[in-house]
């Protein structure tokens, strides 16, 4: 891990940014409800393009698989069904119900990605939120132990009728892992992938370290770190991305505590409570789940528990503003 980190650049400074050269190729596009950024190195035009378009046409295949907002998605016909009968699952679902059920099982329920049958009452765009009595009909229905999944069957089955699940916090650093897939077995060099606050370097960036910025949970437009990395897959999740302030001067924020059925920052103390975690690993595939793990555990339980894993590091955010680094971060070598 920390070969991959030079140093830490902690403070206001912006993203650095390389000078464009004609060897570098870059594309956003708006998929999975988010931004998703691409930039690789490829010193053929029309295969750097052929490329970006496949890249593309991936995340736009996992949306139309793993979207709960889209009618036809895989994961809607689940959430129609399995409350009432089993369901025969792709391998790919299958795969990330698993491994989001291991980490169900790691954090004692801290990510559970039957959140969804709370959270799908929430509008944050119109301000909506479910109140008490909704909440509480339905937190019995929303605990990863109702998921039912047969790996030899190839099925899922909620063991409670109103159950739902969403994907959303293990998706997207699942897609950026199949976007480096395809640009490794290109045999491109030199990549960078991100979808929202999930990103995965392929290799450095010609010679020099990444430069990925870590946003200031309360400043937009401010850097809270600077971190220089190679070759590894970093996410971030915080309470600024998706919330509205309610009546009660209150964030009502995307990120869900399960025990509760509300937004995490009722999860723990004061000063325990986290505004950002971003979690650095070989893999999207486990630093998203992870980064929303430590959120709702806290900075006590949450550090506690990146300690525990190696090839894993966190830098977080309290509730003051105070940065906080796992240890092989705080103390490098």
């Amino acid at each position: 891990m920390l070969r991959f980190i030079r140093s830490l650049l902690l403070g206001g400074a912006a993203l650095c940014a390389a000078p464009v050269l004609a060897e570098w190729h870059y594309a956003e596009r708006a998929i999975m409800g988010t931004e998703v950024h691409l930039q690789l190195w490829h010193e053929n035009a029309s295969e750097a393009e052929y490329l970006i378009e496949k890249v593309m046409k991936e995340f736009h295949r996992l949306d139309n698989q793993l979207s709960p907002y889209k009618p036809e998605s895989e994961l809607s016909l689940v959430n129609r069904e399995a409350g009432k009968t089993a369901v025969n699952i792709s391998d790919e679902l299958l795969s990330l119900v698993d491994k989001s059920l291991w980490f169900s099982h790691l954090t004692d329920g801290a990510f559970d990605i039957s959140y969804a049958t709370l959270g799908k009452h929430y509008d944050f765009r119109n301000r909506k939120q479910a109140d008490s009595a909704l909440t509480d009909s339905l937190i019995e229905a929303l605990n990863y132990r109702h998921l039912h999944l047969n790996k030899k069957s190839k099925t899922l089955r909620f063991g409670h009728s109103k159950t739902k699940i969403d994907l959303g916090g293990i998706a997207k650093g699942y897609a950026v892992d199949k976007a480096i897939q395809i640009l490794e077995q290109a045999e491109v060099c030199c990549a960078s992938v991100s979808a929202g606050g999930d990103a995965r370097m392929l290799g450095d960036k010609r010679g020099e370290p990444w430069l990925v910025g870590i946003r200031h949970p309360r400043e937009k437009n401010k850097s809270a770190a600077v971190i220089p990395l190679s070759d590894i897959a970093i996410s971030t999740s915080g309470d600024y991305e998706r919330f509205f302030i309610d009546e009660q001067q209150e964030r009502i924020h995307h990120i869900f505590n399960p025990n509760t059925g509300k937004p995490a920052d009722t999860a723990v103390g004061d000063s325990d409570k986290l505004i950002s975690v971003s979690i650095i690993g070989p893999r999207g595939f486990d630093t998203d789940p992870l980064s929303t793990s430590v959120f709702v555990l806290g900075k006590k339980k949450g550090l506690a528990l990146i300690e525990r894993l190696p090839q894993f590091e966190a830098v977080v955010i309290d509730s003051n503003k105070r940065l906080f680094f796992s240890q092989g971060l705080a103390n490098p070598q």
